[in-house]
């Protein structure tokens, strides 16, 4: 890990802000980056500090638990309340549906067990074949090659998934041309784009004229690509460029996002309190539905409503459009350790991240 030092050097941090701030902007600039793990970086290293006053930088919905629809979770907690057993990431346990929180159920005697991975909720389920199994499948393109694989092995007939997985750059790009994302370059996240590949964005570019860069998750990373957009935006040009090629390809993995498009399609889907994305859902395909829990137990599609507690900025939050300590619930009845909103739930959500580093402007 001592190559890591390398990317958090005062000299290479003092230097990359000395060109930011040399560098001509006619007018303020917004840059959107779309991962928790950046906020996290953001926040922790206090870089927003280091820029100058006409560079904001916004934190889009790149938190997987932020944007899962309450509608999802209380399916999940229908379920375990039926009597199947419902396999879910700690966090993901903690967020409100409209009723209740899959934390809440299990308090109530509904079967929710808190696991680390989809291989966990299997195990689980060959442990007691007459147990019905459901593992709450929730993540961006990251953890859903992970999904896709087990499925693909054959789990046991009483094993299924609930699918809440989410596809981030065309999520992106429609939020973008929907006039609810504001921004004039983007952050591409790390892990996710390691997956589906900056190719991914490139309507970003070539349509609207948003530049676009790939970055890790070091202060060093996330300056040099501030400079690369703020280059860019200077000089008037929209490229999707690459500061993370440690990491990041073109193409992506392509084993894993041939895994996924094994067994899911992409489908409309909802994204909490933003609405419905076209194509950013990953559903199981006709030959999986056997695994569907959807389909499985007959679960019903609603409307959706009552998504956030009254005066919740969450969804404005995940806009960019008001940082955390302008929501009127932020650390007075949502704390990290009994969080109303979602946003405060999660380590990747920006409030979380907020709160937990006592930022308070």
């Amino acid at each position: 890990m001592s190559f890591l030092k390398e990317f958090r050097k005062r000299e290479l941090v003092e230097a990359i802000v000395r060109k930011i701030r040399e560098t001509p902007l006619k007018s303020s600039v917004k840059i959107c980056h779309v991962c928790g793990t950046h906020e996290w970086t953001i926040v922790h290293y206090g870089l927003r500090s280091l820029l100058p006053d006409n560079i904001e930088l916004i934190a889009g919905p790149g938190c997987p638990v932020c944007i899962t629809p309450a509608l999802d979770i209380d399916q999940a907690a229908e379920l375990a309340l039926e009597g199947k057993t419902v396999a879910v990431f700690g966090d993901v346990s903690r967020s409100m549906g409209t009723q209740y929180s899959l934390e809440g159920v299990r308090s109530e005697g509904g079967n929710v067990r808190i696991v680390y991975s989809i291989l966990d909720a299997i195990r689980i389920a060959e442990s007691d074949l007459n147990k019905e199994v459901v593992f709450f499948a929730v993540g961006f393109e990251t953890t859903a090659p992970a999904t896709a694989l087990h499925i693909l092995r054959t789990p046991p007939n009483n094993f299924s998934i609930l699918s809440s997985h989410r596809y981030v750059p065309p999520a992106v790009i429609t939020l973008y041309s929907r006039g609810r994302l504001e921004m004039d370059g983007v952050i591409a996240p790390g892990h996710a784009t390691t997956i589906s590949g900056l190719k991914a964005y490139e309507p970003l570019a070539k349509e609207y004229g948003i530049p676009v860069v790939a970055s890790g998750f070091e202060p060093v990373d996330v300056l040099m690509s501030i400079l690369i957009l703020v280059k860019q935006i200077s000089e008037g040009k929209a490229e999707i460029l690459n500061q993370y090629s440690r990491s990041v390809t073109w193409e992506g993995n392509v084993r894993a996002m041939r895994t996924i498009d094994r067994v899911f399609e992409l489908a409309d889907a909802h994204w909490r309190g933003m609405g419905v994305i076209e194509r950013t859902g990953f559903v199981l395909k006709e030959e999986f539905k056997d695994y569907d829990a959807r389909c499985k137990y007959g679960l019903k599609s609603v409307e959706y409503a009552n998504e956030m507690h009254p005066g919740c900025r969450c969804v404005e939050v995940m806009l960019g459009r008001v940082k955390p300590t302008q929501c009127p619930l932020y650390m007075k009845i949502c704390k990290p350790d009994k969080p109303v909103g979602p946003c405060m739930v999660s380590v990747e959500g920006a409030c979380r991240i907020w709160a937990t580093h006592m930022v308070f402007s």
